[in-house]
C-alpha cells in the first residue's frame, strides 16, 4: 500500500471556512435586512433578486450571503476576483452569460472586492447588467458611492451589512462549539466569560472571532480524557490583551462610559481621556464612544460651541474609516476638544420640555396660517390664510403666530451665556422684544 507523503496530506481547513453558514437559517447577524418579513429575506426566498452591492466591513458576511442566494438561486452562479481578473476575463464571463441567456438561464456574476476595479473594468459590466444577461452582486469594504461608477451604482441596490453585535458574535462561538464542522466532536471547557471576551476582541468580525476561538482551543490544555479547556491565560496570550475588568452588557459598560461622559462634563480632559482608554484597551467599539461623544456635542456642549458637533461627527467618520487601534486618536482629539469646550445644556432641556408637551397635547392643530396649501380645496378652506414671508421684510421677521393657541407663550429654548450661546441669546432676545413690540405674546 503507498503511503502518502507529508506534503500530499489535506491540509485541514480554518474554522471560519468550516463553519460558513450554508442557509439564511444559520446566517449570524442583518436581521435588519434578513429578518422574518424583511426586503432582503423576500428577495431571497423569492428568487426575485435584481443587481446589488454588499457594502460592510470585514468579516460581517457578504460573502457568505451571495453563496447562500447562489445555492437558493435556480441561476448559473460565475465567481469573480476583482483582484486577479482584468477587462480580457470580464469579456470572457460576459460572453459566457449571454450565452446562458439565449437558452433562457440566469446568469448571477459575484465580484468580491469591487471597488478594486478600475473605471474601465466597471464600464465593461454595464451594458450586461443594463440588457439583464447578468445579475451582478459587489461585495465592497468601501463606500460604493465612491468607488463604484456612478452608471454602475444606478443599476444596483445597496445593502449596508453591520457589524455583528457582541450577543450575535457570541451565540455563533457556542455553536462553534456544538456543530460537527467545529468542535463539535470534542469536548471543549470554556466559559461564557471567556466566549463573550473573544466576541468582544473580535470587534463585529465573525472571522476574526472564530479564528481566535480557533487558536484558544488549539493551544488549550489537553486533558487525561483528551478534552481541551481554555485558560484565562492563554486567551490573554493569544488575543495579546490583557483581561480588563469589563463586561459590553453588564454593569461595569455602563459605568466606564458614565465616567466618560461625566468628566467631560466637568471639564476635566486627564480623566476624561483615562477613561476612554479603559474602554478601548477593554475593546469597546469604538463606533459606540464616537457615537456617546457625538451625543455630548449637542447636550453638554450645544450652541457654547457648535462646532463640537463638527468635531464629534468628523471623529466618528475617522473611527468608521481606519478602525482600531488607529482611530483611538481622533476619538482623543474629540474628547478632549468635549471636555475643554463651554458647556450649556439649553438644547437637552429645550427638547426635554417640547417632548412633554407634544405627547401630551399630541392632537393639537397646527394654525392655518403656516400650513401648506396644496390643492385647491385646502385654499378654500383658508390653509396658509395670511402666511407672511420673512424673507420679504426688511428686519427678516413677521409677527405670525407658529405655535397652536394652547401653547402659546411657552419657552423651551433658554440659552445660556457660556461661550458662543451668548450671541444667540442676545439674538433671541432682540428676536422677542421686537415680536413683543409688534404686538404678539411672547
Amino acid at each position: 500500500m503507498e503511503q502518502m507523503t507529508l506534503f500530499e496530506r489535506e491540509i485541514p481547513k480554518p474554522l471560519a471556512d468550516r463553519l460558513r453558514p450554508q442557509t439564511l437559517d444559520e446566517y449570524a447577524g442583518q436581521t435588519h435586512l434578513l429578518g422574518a418579513g424583511k426586503v432582503l429575506r423576500r428577495l431571497i426566498e423569492g428568487d426575485q433578486i435584481s443587481s446589488m452591492i454588499f457594502w460592510g466591513p470585514p468579516g460581517v458576511g457578504k460573502t457568505t450571503l451571495a453563496r447562500i442566494i447562489a445555492n437558493r438561486t435556480k441561476a448559473a452562479v460565475i465567481d469573480f476576483s476583482a483582484v486577479t481578473s482584468g477587462i480580457k476575463e470580464i469579456r470572457a464571463v460576459m460572453q459566457q452569460a449571454e450565452d446562458n441567456r439565449r437558452y433562457g438561464e440566469k446568469t448571477i456574476v459575484f465580484v468580491d472586492e469591487i471597488h478594486r476595479f478600475n473605471k474601465a473594468q466597471q464600464d465593461a459590466f454595464l451594458p450586461f447588467v443594463e440588457k439583464g444577461s447578468i445579475i451582478l452582486i459587489g461585495a465592497t469594504t468601501e463606500n460604493p458611492s465612491f468607488e463604484i461608477n456612478s452608471a454602475l451604482l444606478s443599476r444596483c441596490k445597496v445593502f449596508v451589512l453591520q457589524e455583528l453585535k457582541t450577543e450575535e458574535l457570541t451565540a455563533l462561538l457556542r455553536r462553534a462549539l456544538t456543530d460537527e464542522r467545529g468542535f463539535g466532536g470534542q469536548k471543549i471547557h470554556i466559559s461564557e466569560e471567556m466566549l463573550e471576551m473573544i466576541a468582544v476582541f473580535a470587534n463585529g468580525d465573525a472571522r476574526t472571532a472564530l479564528s481566535t476561538l480557533e487558536m484558544v482551543i488549539l493551544n488549550g490544555e489537553i486533558g487525561g480524557d483528551g478534552s481541551v479547556t481554555v485558560t484565562l491565560g492563554t486567551l490573554e496570550q493569544c488575543t495579546s490583551k490583557k483581561a480588563l475588568l469589563y463586561d459590553k452588557k453588564g454593569e461595569e459598560h455602563y459605568n466606564l462610559i458614565s465616567a466618560l461622559h461625566k468628566s467631560m462634563r466637568n471639564s476635566d480632559p486627564d480623566a476624561a481621556v483615562y477613561w476612554l482608554a479603559r474602554m478601548l484597551e477593554a475593546g469597546e467599539d469604538p463606533l459606540y464612544v464616537a457615537r456617546r461623544v457625538t451625543r455630548f456635542a449637542s447636550e453638554d456642549v450645544g450652541l457654547a460651541d457648535p462646532h463640537a458637533l463638527e468635531i464629534a461627527v468628523a471623529a466618528y467618520q475617522a473611527c468608521h474609516l481606519i478602525g482600531m487601534p488607529e482611530c483611538s486618536v481622533h476619538l482623543t482629539q474629540a474628547v478632549v476638544y468635549m471636555s475643554l469646550a463651554p458647556k450649556s445644556n439649553a438644547l437637552y432641556r429645550a427638547y426635554g420640555q417640547a417632548k412633554v408637551d407634544a405627547q401630551r397635547q399630541l392632537a393639537e392643530p397646527v394654525p392655518m396660517v403656516i400650513r401648506n396649501a396644496v390643492t385647491g380645496l385646502m385654499k378654500e378652506l383658508d390653509y396658509g390664510k395670511g402666511y407672511q414671508y420673512a424673507h420679504d421684510t426688511e428686519e427678516k421677521l413677521t409677527n405670525m403666530q407658529c405655535l397652536p393657541d394652547s401653547l402659546l407663550g411657552r419657552e423651551y429654548y433658554v440659552p445660556t451665556g457660556q461661550g458662543a450661546e451668548g450671541t444667540f441669546k442676545e439674538r433671541l432676545e432682540q428676536v422677542k422684544a421686537w415680536k413683543k413690540e409688534h404686538g404678539m405674546n411672547v
